[in-house]
């Protein structure tokens, strides 16, 4: 598919990776409005050019404006992403329904099961929003290192391969590639299990099992996170790719990750 024109893209959430993919979004030239709820910090924002308490090294780029009124980074928008915690996941959705114009696709970066309900997000969407075009991003992704311009691979998921495609596209560059697919199923499921094995393998290492023990539970914590998914509709090679394997290796084994690091805390590691 050809690349499109510089479409406006607007970010929901204001944090370390919703900051991170605004700034890839206008890095690859499209004007991105990035939307947080704290209008201190959105007004520090855009004094600094910067996210100075969450993604403070990442300079923003001309194309990237931060808005403190959601309408505004809503308007004319023909994407909306969000990156918000899976516990904020529903009431953003709720927010943003009356504000998205009939053209809208929406996205999302958030992972986990909604607490309540046991619904990973592609479900909390479809119940809030119903039948709109849809998409998950996941991965291994560091925002630091996005931010930053490091070169980076994740997965753009998607029930309609055109928006797929087309949200793909308007991440990638010379430093980011995003893979297309449909199982959002898998790739919601990779990004949520592995956040407990990463638990586990934090633990693992502050008591100093070492890295026989961090191996068994990356290889049989996968196996686990297969036959869920699979249980549950995924389809099992999704398991073996970026939101999978690869998520559920960075997670378990760099202490960027904060899973890992609390977890690694709590254990009594001194790194």
């Amino acid at each position: 598919m050809q690349r499109l024109g510089p479409e406006p893209m607007t970010v929901i959430g204001a944090g370390s990776w919703g900051t991170a993919l605004a700034i890839q979004l206008a890095r690859e030239g499209h004007p991105t409005r990035l939307w947080g709820r704290d209008a201190a910090q959105i007004e520090a924002m855009r004094t600094a050019r910067r996210n100075a308490r969450y993604l403070p090294g990442a300079h923003f780029p001309e194309t990237l404006q931060v808005a403190a009124d959601l309408k505004a980074a809503l308007a004319e928008a023909r994407d909306a992403l969000i990156a918000v915690p899976s516990h904020a996941f529903r009431a953003t959705l709720e927010s943003v329904k009356p504000l998205l114009g009939p053209q809208t696709r929406i996205a999302w970066a958030t992972k986990g099961f909604e607490i309540a309900t046991g619904m990973l997000p592609h479900q909390v969407a479809g119940e809030v929003l119903g039948d709109r075009p849809g998409a998950v991003l996941s991965g291994p992704t560091f925002a630091k290192e996005v931010g930053a311009g490091l070169p980076t691979a994740m997965t753009v998921a998607s029930a309609d391969e055109r928006f797929a495609k087309e949200l793909a596209l308007s991440l990638s560059g010379p430093s980011f590639r995003a893979y297309t697919q449909s199982d959002i199923m898998g790739v919601e499921v990779g990004g949520a299990v592995k956040n407990v094995i990463a638990i586990g393998s934090g633990i693992a290492d502050g008591m100093g099992f070492g890295a026989n023990t961090r191996v068994a539970l990356i290889t049989r914590g996968l196996a686990e996170m297969m036959r869920l998914g699979v249980e549950l509709g995924a389809a099992r090679e999704t398991f073996m790719g970026l939101a999978g394997l690869g998520d559920l290796v960075l997670t378990c084994t760099d202490d960027q990750s904060a899973i890992a690091a609390s977890a690694w805390r709590s254990a009594g590691d001194t790194r």
